[in-house]
């Protein structure tokens, strides 16, 4: 025999199933898709400056569209013929050699000089670190051309003051009219300084600000065990700046890897080709040359290097452990 309180849960439940499930209200529906139509300006926006020329990037990389095609639109589909002219021109081998060395010096110099500031910055008093941090971020700030320009200006022939500079020093004998441009190994050097010296900024401010959340107890606890300085800073601090470490050398890479105006506006990819990258190579074989199918071509490849490239140090992030 069943008690009356089971028999009444079983004929709630009985009227519960037999009643209509009431329909949602519209104000209910309203709600739940309000987020996506906050979402909608942004997603239209990313659709048309992203989306959009991505598609039509891989698009005319499987045509032959060149400058008769700007004026004519015709063009036609050629499958995947220019990557196969690619592939097979030296060149683009070259520029791909060029690309990843350029690219790991800038990233080596760039992090190193900078995590070295950052670590300045833990040891200077309040003013001069205002001061220095003002100075990094007013050259972190300063537009590409305009930093390119006043290199070239600094490193002119006949009247640059660096060339002035190193003839007074008399270390490399008269540099007054050395053109750095005009030599591969000076012109490398020159865009190096002039890369590093735009990039240091964000790395020295990024990894003071994290060097800043490092607990102190830990720290002092290193020194009252008699640890040295240096063994500090490689076995505590720069353990916690692993994962800004990691993120800032993944920006690095891909900032470095994309680089181009400092490249143009100093050497346009010369003497020579001695300073083309891949990025340099798709401009002057689209806009130059006027193969605007190649130069799709180059651009993808390029595109899909630096994901694979980016993707491998998030899966090794990923597998350490860390967060970003």
């Amino acid at each position: 025999m069943s008690s009356p309180s089971a028999t009444l849960v079983a004929g709630e439940a009985a009227v519960a199933a037999d009643s209509p499930r009431q329909p949602r209200s519209p104000r209910r529906n309203s709600a739940r898709f309000f987020p996506l139509w906050l979402l909608t300006p942004a997603g239209i926006v990313m659709i048309a400056l992203v989306i959009v020329p991505i598609a039509f990037l891989l698009f005319t990389s499987f045509t032959d569209y060149d400058q008769r095609s700007l004026f004519t639109g015709e063009f036609s589909i050629v499958g995947f013929q220019q990557y196969v002219t690619i592939f097979t021109d030296p060149d683009f081998w070259w520029a791909i050699i060029r690309t990843i060395l350029f690219t790991a010096a800038m990233v080596l110099g760039t992090i190193a000089i900078g995590m070295g500031i950052s670590q300045l910055l833990t040891r200077l008093g309040t003013t001069m670190k205002y001061i220095l941090t003002i100075v990094l971020v007013f050259a972190w700030a300063m537009p590409t051309v305009a930093s390119s320009q006043i290199w070239n200006w600094l490193f002119q022939p006949g009247y640059g003051v660096v060339n002035w500079m190193l003839t007074q020093l008399h270390i490399f004998g008269d540099m007054t009219n050395a053109a750095w441009a005009n030599n591969a190994f000076l012109a490398y050097t020159c865009i190096w300084l002039l890369i590093v010296w735009g990039g240091v900024p964000f790395i020295a401010l990024t990894m003071y600000a994290a060097q800043s959340q490092v607990d102190p107890a830990y720290i002092e606890a290193a020194r009252l065990d008699g640890a040295s300085e240096a063994r500090i800073y490689w076995t505590i601090v720069l353990r916690f700046l692993k994962p800004t470490l990691l993120l800032v050398t993944i920006l690095s890479v891909i900032w470095d890897f994309n680089v181009f105006n400092q490249i143009w506006l100093v050497s346009q990819g010369g003497p020579n080709n001695a300073t083309s990258t891949i990025g340099i190579w798709a401009y002057k074989t689209a806009f130059v040359s006027t193969h605007v199918g190649t130069g799709a071509a180059i651009t993808v490849v390029a595109t899909i290097m630096l994901l694979a490239l980016t993707g491998l140090y998030i899966r090794n992030l990923l597998k350490s452990g860390e967060e970003l």
